[in-house]
């Protein structure tokens, strides 16, 4: 029996890049909340070069690097589906909510059926 594992290596250049992502957000997230004082414009300012700055050193990482390769691929198969048509769409919600009442009153009159054969038949408790 073969069974297949997936091995990941990662470099200590590659965990520093995460962990300087990491720093670079915690960075930008202080950096947001120190200049309070400053004004809104360097408050997100600071905000945004942060965590733009800790997307590029993501990016450049490998986990970074197959993250976006696994982003690419997800957006090629999304264009492979076939989407269905105004008119199909329409009809199949008339479907769902066309089952959805059979089933309530299907289940309606279930219930209704045992109540009566319980308690009017077998119990005897007339209302």
């Amino acid at each position: 029996m073969a069974t297949s594992q997936v091995e990941t290596v990662t470099t200590g250049a590659d965990k520093a890049k995460l962990g300087a992502a990491v720093a670079l957000v915690i960075a930008a997230l202080a950096g947001f909340y120190l200049l309070a004082k400053q004004g809104q414009v360097a408050q997100w300012g600071a905000l945004i070069v942060g965590l733009v700055a800790a997307f590029v050193v993501f990016v450049n990482s490998e986990t970074g690097k197959e993250f976006v390769a696994f982003g690419r691929d997800s957006w090629k198969e999304v264009k492979k589906v076939v989407w269905p048509s105004r008119k199909e769409s329409i009809q199949m919600t008339l479907y769902v909510i066309a089952f959805c009442a059979i089933m309530a009153i299907f289940l309606w009159l279930t219930d209704k059926t045992l109540e009566w054969v319980f308690y009017d038949l077998i119990l005897g408790w007339k209302k």
